[in-house]
């Protein structure tokens, strides 16, 4: 059984409830259909109104985390019905030469709001798909790939020194940067999100940093690799540092272009899901002492033309190491 059909199911029993409730309580009377349709109506707009309000709330708080543009065809998309019914009591409210709002409102909204403070308490017992998937980065790759294991892996920070020592280079800022992109597409190598102006900074993959060989889950030898990257810029010294895509959305980007083989993933909210995952990883990566301040989540929205990830990850580096120029250019290779 789908959970759409539960869903309808589940509607049909409220509605049974309520039909029941209107039918047997003897303070209920049908004399005046109008009445009765205004007072259904305010209470829709009551309702919509409210729902508008929470929704509105979750979408500015998502954009500030992720600091994403809003998809507002999308918005639309998913709203339209709850519009045509709000506009439809509105209607009715307008032909009846109703007031839209009276002193009940603000009653009704309290009341809601009271009535949905322990949803905020109440601890849920499903861990949603975005959670399951930040859990699953850190404890699968984060935690083979940052910490000093105190035995046959130095640890993240120290594996670029070592880097930096062989290879003559600096890393201004010693972190891996985790790239979150908007479409979810994660390519094969992150030059591909260069632009063809040459006069923009561009990325370049380098040799990889050391290979971190672990036993895991029963496979033996199991190798980790991080990328490490350089970013040219026009008459300046080129900006070393370790970056990669988050392949748990890779994963996703790649299940959402075979919706047909995942049906119970057709109407997932993606946005939602970016929130949740960047927000509980952020949240583990600060807890744990052994990768807190080691790995930085970047934004970029690779439907935008304008932007540049090369600019972005700069920018970035900039905001962690304001001295990056000069550490560069002074330290000895």
């Amino acid at each position: 059984m789908s959970k759409k059909n539960d869903k309808l199911y589940i509607y049909a029993l409220e509605i049974f409830f309520a039909c029941g409730i209107s039918f047997g309580s003897q303070s209920v009377h049908f004399d005046n259909i109008q009445t009765w349709l205004v007072i259904v109506a305010r209470y829709v707009v009551y309702n919509l109104i409210i729902k508008g309000i929470h929704e509105s709330s979750v979408l500015g708080f998502n954009h500030f985390q992720t600091r994403s543009k809003l998809d507002f065809n999308k918005i639309y998309d998913q709203s339209k019905i709850f519009l045509i019914i709000f506009a439809g009591s509105m209607c009715v409210l307008v032909y009846s030469k109703q007031r839209v709002f009276d002193e009940g409102f603000l009653l009704f909204f309290i009341g809601h709001l009271i009535a949905k403070y322990p949803e905020i308490e109440q601890k849920s017992s499903t861990i949603n798909y975005g959670v399951g998937m930040a859990c699953s980065f850190f404890e699968g790759y984060l935690a083979h790939i940052i910490p000093n294991d105190g035995a046959r892996f130095v640890g993240f920070e120290e594996n670029i020194n070592i880097y930096e020592a062989k290879q003559g280079v600096v890393f201004p800022v010693k972190k891996l940067f985790i790239v979150i992109t908007k479409s979810l597409y994660c390519p094969p190598d992150l030059k591909q999100f260069n632009k063809k102006n040459q006069r923009l900074p561009y990325l370049e993959a380098c040799q990889s940093l050391e290979d971190v060989e672990k036993d895991v889950a029963g496979v033996k030898n199991r190798t980790y690799r991080n990328s490490a990257y350089k970013i040219y810029r026009p008459g300046l010294a080129p900006v070393y540092l370790a970056a990669e895509c988050a392949t748990p959305l890779h994963t996703l980007h790649r299940v959402l272009e075979r919706r047909a083989l995942y049906p119970e993933l057709l109407n997932i909210d993606t946005q939602e899901i970016v929130s949740d995952f960047c927000t509980m990883l952020r949240s583990i990566i600060s807890k744990s002492s052994d990768c807190r301040d080691k790995c930085e989540l970047v934004f970029y929205d690779d439907k935008d033309p304008n932007l540049n990830l090369a600019d972005i990850l700069l920018e970035k580096i900039r905001e962690l190491e304001p001295d990056f120029e000069n550490i560069i250019t002074t330290e000895p290779r």
